[in-house]
């Protein structure tokens, strides 16, 4: 069997920055082990594979470890490879997800996303969290993920977190975020999500599916900029809308081939 493939580097407008995802597009669904050895093999964060019906786009995710239930940058990557390689017709896709129907549309040079906000419940801190981030912190809360905020900018950027220990907590991954102190940034972020396979990930659209409810309250704002501060690092625009959020950013193509499976 013979599949095509496309690699890109979603949020960003230049090639070897933002969030690399695979995307396959399918005619019909293969067999789930095959697209998880399809994403294993590409070790990417996410792989997505998605399949075109009369009415909306079929899309699912998968890490190199298991199939995920909602990711952001292999959204925009399946986005831009419908808008600009596969030449679909209109400015909005309609994908129905693990997560529900995701909408993106095509605004400018930006394309925007429609995602369910996951704001985070406020928990005791795991007994280890501490040793795993080595530093302190301040809020502690839940969604899929664990939410941590530090105390600074420079604090997010320099931890060096024990991925064995993160590992071992229950859940996907752990985010940890801080107000910026730059004028044209609300916030900053990093993600780890070994269990996952992906020990950071550099863009993390999921992620801000918590981060921007919960900075949206704090900060009373519904319009936030954030990036990700990873060493590839990424910029988000967003916006809170109650029980959704816009989250919106660039791609660009870096590979186009086939697979052989």
């Amino acid at each position: 069997m013979q599949l095509p493939i496309y690699q890109v580097d979603a949020f960003s407008d230049k090639v070897f920055g933002g969030n690399p995802a695979a995307v396959c597009p399918l005619e019909d669904w293969i067999d789930d082990k095959k697209m998880q050895s399809i994403a294993s093999e590409n070790n990417l964060a996410e792989t997505a594979f998605f399949v075109q019906g009369p009415e909306s786009i079929h899309l699912r995710w998968f890490t190199p470890k298991f199939e995920i239930d909602l990711c952001g940058h292999a959204t925009l990557a399946a986005a831009h490879v419908l808008f600009e390689q596969l030449a679909y017709s209109g400015d909005t896709l309609n994908f129905e997800t693990r997560s529900g129907r995701i909408t993106v549309q095509r605004k400018n040079h930006l394309m925007s996303m429609d995602f369910p906000s996951r704001p985070p419940v406020a928990m005791t801190p795991p007994a280890t969290l501490k040793q795993a981030l080595g530093t302190d912190f301040g809020y502690v809360g839940k969604s899929r993920d664990i939410l941590v905020e530090v105390a600074s900018e420079q604090i997010v950027q320099n931890l060096k977190p024990d991925m064995g220990l993160i590992e071992q907590l229950n859940c996907i991954g752990v985010i940890v975020t801080a107000n910026s102190e730059r004028i044209d940034l609300d916030f900053v972020s990093r993600f780890f999500a070994p269990q996952a396979g992906v020990p950071e990930d550099p863009v993390t659209g999921s992620a801000h599916s918590t981060l921007i409810p919960y900075w949206g309250e704090k900060l009373n704002k519904k319009k936030l900029s954030a990036m990700q501060i990873s060493p590839r690092g990424g910029y988000l625009l967003t916006e809170w809308q109650g029980d959704r959020v816009e989250i919106s950013g660039r791609a660009i193509t870096y590979m186009i081939g086939n697979i052989f499976v």
